[in-house]
């Protein structure tokens, strides 16, 4: 997909987040259903090599947690929605 719209780094800007966000959760106390780095990582793998296989790398990683967090309860739809809708506003301001 870079290489079609002619981006030279073809990592988008927020992986560096989403990177901090899985490492913020692997180090996670508290009392929220969050799975430790394996049962993230291996449900991740499963989800993207399933659910979430026809999006990119590092898609399919994000979606796939958020996957993991809805089904777990530790993010309602509605707050995933608010958030999203939250970012748009900023990057289109």
């Amino acid at each position: 997909m870079a290489a079609k719209y002619g981006v030279s780094n073809p990592v988008p800007p927020w992986k560096t987040s989403l990177d901090g966000m899985c490492d913020a959760l692997d180090h996670a106390v508290c009392d929220a259903n969050i799975p430790d780095f394996k049962g993230r990582r291996d449900e991740e793998d499963s989800l993207t090599a399933t659910v979430y296989a026809d999006l990119p790398y590092p898609e399919n990683q994000l979606v796939a947690l958020a996957h993991s967090l809805l089904t777990r309860g530790v993010i309602d739809e509605t707050e995933l929605r608010e958030r999203l809708a939250s970012v748009r506003a900023r990057l289109e301001a």
